[in-house]
């Protein structure tokens, strides 16, 4: 609720500030004593237009501040939407603040922290209600019919059930369009995976190839040298000419080394590694012979290996630097080309799923519009009794709603409709002010105290329904009496059961049901 508004040089207002109260509040006046005013104050604070001209005289800006008290379903509403503009709510309080300057400049805050106009009031929009101005005026804002519609009908649990199967449904038609987003590209994108997996595969490459294959082409590209040296080798170590060998001289030496070892037992161990030397030696020639023996020009198999090797520099350089990394990147276009390939059968999948979706969104929906039928008959009858008492007996009110075709949208029957979280349904009120006239949307009707009276009758047949918990009524007495001044008491006395009510009135007899009485004056 308004718990306090402070204003400070706003038109005529030099200082003000007031503490309004629960229940049913009154401001009366004489005429031209201000009473307005304080209600232009509260919908500049609301987020309403801003004009230099409400600057009081000679003064450099004005500023309207606002205090409410916020009920814990409000603080659980505000808490994410404040949070998300680094606004901290301490408490139960939240305070908007206006700020008009001469050059033109306004500001708005909320607990001190500048914000934008647009959050500003929206913000505002669900705190206050001023009938009678209709700027901030919920009832005058078609998209709220809906909800208020559904809160009367009590549909709540129904329309959070379905907006899970359109959330669910949202989430499947997301997976469909990445999977259709291109089919061309996808066609292109599978050729060349499979292209590039089929290079791959054509040269097989294995891990730790490369190594053995350059050491044999070191080998066959050498292979004469290589011979030659192995042949040199055995003919030093074992040579059947005159030349003395290797392994003669050291059996020789180890034949020498044993004589001494008779006369001096220390030469002994000498003697035996010289035989172990010859041992190497022989070892050495059998490995060399072996060696020799195994060496081949090979022309053909070097041609093979280089021709290996150049394969596999070439996957190298186009996929990855390594063995492995061509390996690795074959493994990815594997994955790849499958999930490609069971994409059509995943997408045939998909389909089913959202057709299914649809028709339990169809079925869904269409429960909840033939509740809101029944709650918009009640609710029409409600209202027109309403105006009746409220000396509006020719009006006519009803709840108008509408459905669109559509070729993607859920199954209602033999149709297929346009639809959203809410349902299937778009709903206005619509009114007939006066006998004879046609049906127009509320938002067209008379303006004044007509439409306080219009409101205030909506709002007694949805004071359950609406959770705006401040409402205004200005002018809500123009045209009538003091019969109907009465009746017009009784239901805003009664309507502050649930809501707090401030109410600008000239009639004694609204404002004798009043919890609490504000009189303005104009001082000089």
């Amino acid at each position: 609720m308004l718990s306090e508004l402070r204003i400070t040089d706003f038109a005529i207002i030099d200082q003000l500030e007031v503490r309004f109260a629960q229940g049913f509040n009154v401001i009366t006046g004489e005429t031209g004593a201000g009473k307005s005013i304080i209600i232009d104050a509260v919908d500049l604070v609301l987020g309403g237009r801003a004009d230099s001209d409400f600057i009081r005289a000679g003064r450099e800006k004005a500023v309207v501040e606002a205090v409410f008290k916020l009920s814990p379903d409000l603080q659980a509403a505000f808490a994410p939407l404040l949070s998300a503009e680094q606004i901290e709510l301490t408490g139960d309080e939240l305070t908007l603040t206006r700020e008009l300057r001469t050059n033109g400049r306004n500001t708005c805050r909320i607990n001190g922290t500048m914000v934008s106009l647009q959050f500003y009031r929206e913000i505002g929009q669900r705190l206050v209600d001023i009938h009678g101005q209709g700027e901030h005026l919920s009832l005058l804002r078609t998209p709220e019919h809906l909800y208020l519609l559904d809160r009367y009908a009590s549909l709540d649990v129904s329309r959070a059930q379905l907006a899970e199967l359109v959330a669910q449904l949202g989430t499947v038609r997301a997976e469909i369009a990445r999977l259709r987003q291109d089919e061309a590209a996808l066609k292109r994108r599978m050729d060349m995976l499979s292209y590039q997996l089929e290079e791959i595969r054509a040269v097989s490459p294995r891990p730790e190839e490369e190594q053995a294959l350059r050491a044999e082409s070191e080998r066959l590209a050498n292979a004469e040298q290589i011979a030659a040296l192995s042949a040199e080798a055995l003919r030093l170590l074992d040579s059947e000419d005159e030349t003395p060998s290797a392994l003669g001289l050291l059996n020789q030496i180890a034949a020498l080394l044993h004589k001494l070892s008779r006369f001096d037992p220390r030469m002994a161990e000498h003697a035996a590694s010289a035989d172990n030397a010859v041992a190497q030696v022989e070892e050495i020639m059998r490995a060399l012979s072996h060696y020799v023996e195994s060496v081949e020009h090979n022309p053909d198999r070097l041609y093979e290996v280089e021709e290996r090797l150049d394969a596999l520099n070439r996957l190298k350089r186009k996929y990855g630097g390594t063995i492995e990394a061509v390996l690795t990147f074959a493994e990815r276009c594997e994955a790849e080309l499958q999930t490609i390939t069971n994409s059509e059968a995943r997408l045939a999948e998909l389909q089913a799923e959202e057709e299914s979706l649809l028709r339990r969104i169809g079925e869904r929906a269409a429960q909840i519009s033939a509740a809101r039928r029944q709650a918009a008959d009640r609710l029409s009858a409600a209202v027109v009794r309403e105006l009746a008492e409220l000396r509006m007996e020719g009006a006519r009110f009803e709840v108008a709603l509408t459905q669109v075709d559509d070729p993607d949208g859920c199954f209602v029957g033999e149709r297929r409709l346009k639809f959203d979280a809410t349902g299937i349904d778009t709903v206005e009120f619509m009114l007939a002010a006066n006998r004879g006239e046609p049906l127009r949307p509320l938002a067209k009707v008379a303006s004044g105290g007509e439409t306080a009276r219009i409101m205030l009758a909506l709002k007694t047949v949805l004071s359950r329904a609406d959770h705006t918990p401040t409402l205004i009524f200005d002018e809500i007495d123009q045209g009538i009496g003091g019969r109907v001044g009465s009746v017009v008491g009784q239901k805003l006395w009664k309507l502050s059961d649930g809501h707090q009510v401030l109410c600008v009135t000239h009639l004694a007899h609204i404002a004798g049901f009043a919890d609490k009485h504000f009189r303005v004056s104009k001082g000089y």
